[in-house]
């Protein structure tokens, strides 16, 4: 099993935890994490894009001159797309662009996700993150502490109200919980913070 140093946020250690095996120490499977990341991007997209082929563009009813005799290209309609006002070829649409993954899958996915964080020495467990006031500085000054840089996604066990305020105006800086915690946010973070909670709260979600 996966042994980890635990922190306080004044950077001084507070102790060792053991990690399952199952949910940070297994091989990566790479084809659960583009399956699932793919689905994730493809499910934010909202789908409500729309333009009007040459057939919903109102007018272009007449044939704008003679087939033949002009000298000049023959048109059948001034609603055709080469024309200034026509409509769009292979005008998009509306539609659903959404994935489903099973379940086994995104499981797979996490697990493969939080193993690759702990190979890659990209994993912190943090003690608490409780703040006496919800103020930007101190969650600085525990990213200071902790030598932490680039985006950092900071795990809870349970939504917490007090360090999201403090931290959302930290732009490199992304707060969830367990619950709420994404395969796409683990991999596009430089370092991940997980309280012992949250660490508990995974594995007993997750084993």
């Amino acid at each position: 099993m996966p042994n980890v140093t635990i922190y306080k946020t004044n950077g001084s250690e507070a102790g060792q935890i053991m990690l399952n095996d199952d949910i940070f120490g297994i091989e990566v499977n790479e084809a659960a994490l583009h399956e699932v990341v793919v689905a994730q991007l493809a499910n934010r997209r909202q789908g409500t894009q729309s333009a009007k082929s040459r057939g919903e563009v109102r007018g272009g009813g007449i044939k704008p001159w003679r087939q033949k005799g002009t000298g000049r290209a023959r048109q059948g309609s001034i609603r055709a797309p080469q024309w200034k006002g026509g409509g769009v070829v292979f005008a998009p649409k509306p539609r659903d662009y959404s994935k489903k993954v099973n379940k086994q899958i995104k499981y797979l996915a996490m697990a493969s996700a939080l193993s690759a964080k702990v190979a890659s020495g990209e994993l912190v467990v943090l003690e608490d993150v409780e703040l006496a006031a919800p103020k930007t500085k101190e969650v600085v000054a525990i990213m200071k502490n902790l030598g932490l840089e680039g985006k950092v996604l900071f795990v809870t066990a349970a939504k917490d109200e007090t360090f999201l305020r403090a931290s959302r105006n930290i732009e490199a800086v992304k707060t969830s919980n367990t619950g709420e915690m994404n395969v796409y946010d683990i991999l596009n973070c430089n370092k991940i913070v997980l309280t012992v909670d949250a660490v508990k709260k995974v594995e007993e979600v997750y084993a």
